[in-house]
């Protein structure tokens, strides 16, 4: 295929979790996303996909805007990632950013309901206008909250969305 993907809906990002009750539970409580559903597929069907060898559930979780999370946890217990000290002192690290408003009273919120930051202070200002807080979810993955000053000089392509 040549050209643009031809997406039809928002991204989706998917999550290897070690135990998805307890990343349901952040991420529903915590960060405030809707539980869609949650499945199992089954083992044969998993290997066909090349996702795992084992089956697997997985929870559909979608934020305000329409993207979703799939948190998925495989029936046999997924190998526990190598971290760095620093998000970006691993090759391949990754992160989720969620654009927010009034972010001093979401890490003031998050901070009453345990989460703790790796941005020191939290939020802190890296750029003019540009604001942001990292943290991590109970498995050690990296989620980032930011706000700009000017969304739409950000993301000009979503005018008329909600500021």
């Amino acid at each position: 295929m040549s050209g643009p993907l031809r997406m039809t809906v928002p991204m989706e990002v998917g999550i290897c979790c070690a135990d998805l009750d307890a990343l349901l539970a952040f991420y529903t409580g915590v960060v405030g996303l809707k539980l869609v559903n949650r499945v199992s597929v089954p083992a044969d069907k998993a290997r066909a996909t090349g996702l795992t060898r084992h089956g697997y559930d997985v929870a559909r979780l979608q934020t305000p805007y329409g993207e979703r999370i799939k948190l998925l946890q495989p029936s046999a217990a997924p190998e526990a990632a190598a971290r760095g000290e620093a998000i970006l002192d691993r090759q391949g690290a990754t992160y989720l950013t969620f654009i927010v408003r009034d972010l001093p009273a979401v890490v003031r919120d998050m901070e009453a309901k345990g989460v703790v930051f790796d941005s020191t202070p939290a939020p802190m200002e890296v750029r003019p206008g540009t604001w942001l807080a990292f943290f991590r979810d109970p498995e050690g993955n990296v989620l980032e909250l930011v706000e700009y000053d000017d969304p739409a000089a950000y993301r000009p392509d979503l005018a008329g969305a909600e500021q």
